[in-house]
């Protein structure tokens, strides 16, 4: 049997910051910061490092849907329910 849960969250990303770190989250949107560049996806894979990490998911489970050179971007994570992300990123 397979897990399809997933998860869709918004995330407001600000690259090239002093650490990698969940900020808060206003309005449904989480503000993260990573070190990464916006440069060939360089903050992106930050982001999904930075977010599997927390979620204690493999990579392949954090996915970005939409706003890949966007500050504002659309994260799916399969495997979780939205409570148990929020319970794993509390800020």
């Amino acid at each position: 049997m397979t897990d399809d849960t997933q998860t869709d969250i918004q995330v407001r990303l600000l690259p090239r910051s002093s650490r990698n770190q969940i900020v808060s989250k206003e309005c449904d949107i989480y503000k993260i910061k990573v070190t990464s560049p916006p440069v060939d996806g360089k903050a992106n894979a930050a982001l999904i490092e930075l977010l599997a990490k927390k979620l204690g998911k493999p990579r392949r489970d954090v996915e970005i849907v939409s706003g890949e050179s966007s500050r504002l971007k659309r994260i799916r994570i399969h495997g979780l329910s939205l409570k148990e992300v929020e319970e794993k990123i509390k800020t």
